[in-house]
């Protein structure tokens, strides 16, 4: 697909990989980009850049989505392109002393916004998209919902749970011409990563926020389901499958290695 005349939004576009992917869609002639976050300042000020629309959303309350799509259709026309871009990096422990964490909160707040928000954006966009006969889903995920982000039990399990959603995504709405494509790069230096310790998803080096985006352009205009800004990750998944005991063995290595560096 190509975003030119088209109207699209995003979440979580007031900074990092949301406000570089709200930049990149209006370089490539979308018609409309609509920038959401809970930052709602912070959403307008990107939109005012790029002659864009803002909305206040906490993307973990379905009426709030709700709200940014009637609003957006209402005012703009038909969305054509809807990126659930927000996230969190909550619950990072690098020495991961209990997986189970001390409490729900790291885990549901997670779920809520790695997860549950991709469902909602499904839920009252995919009739729309079947009436107009198309349209196309961006979920942004991250590496670590392929492989595992070591000293995060909720990042990664919402992460994959989020992969999952989105295969199911695909496969059940392919027939109505539904396109769904999920994001998965390792360290991109935005404010999320600069609040947790350095670990292992730096390892192959932090990309910026708009290599990032490029990279996403280029894979929406492919209709590639999914994008890999860190090629190498490939490998990785194909290490993870070719013997599942080596590489949790060595993932062990790395949460040890952590232990020592961030326990002394």
């Amino acid at each position: 697909m190509q975003v030119a005349g088209k109207v699209v939004v995003v979440t979580g576009g007031a900074n990092g990989i949301g406000k570089a992917l709200c930049e990149a869609f209006h370089g490539a002639g979308a018609a409309k980009v609509v920038v959401t976050d809970i930052d709602g300042s912070g959403a307008r000020t990107v939109a005012a850049a790029i002659g864009g629309a803002a909305f206040q959303c906490d993307v973990a309350k379905e009426k709030d989505i709700l709200h940014v799509i009637e609003e957006t259709e209402r005012q703009f026309g038909p969305i054509a392109l809807f990126c659930s871009n927000a996230g969190i990096g909550g619950g990072f422990d690098p020495l991961s002393v209990n997986a189970g964490g001390t409490s729900d909160e790291p885990f549901m707040r997670s779920w809520a916004i790695h997860v549950m928000a991709h469902v909602y954006a499904a839920r009252h966009l995919i009739p729309r998209y079947k009436a107009r006969g198309g349209g196309y889903f961006l979920n942004t995920i991250s590496a670590a919902g392929l492989l595992s982000q070591v000293g995060s039990p909720a990042y990664s399990t919402t992460k994959h749970a989020a992969v999952g959603f989105a295969e199911s995504l695909a496969i059940s709405h392919r027939a109505d011409g539904i396109k769904v494509s999920i994001l998965c790069p390792q360290g991109v230096d935005t404010n999320m990563l600069r609040s947790i310790p350095k670990g292992p998803q730096s390892g192959d080096g932090d990309l910026s926020p708009e290599q990032v985006a490029r990279d996403t352009l280029a894979g929406i205009g492919q209709e590639t389901f999914l994008i890999l800004p860190h090629p190498q990750v490939l490998g990785y998944m194909r290490k993870k499958t070719e013997n599942y005991d080596r590489w949790i063995a060595g993932m062990a290595k790395i949460q040890a290695k952590m232990r020592e560096e961030y326990g002394k």
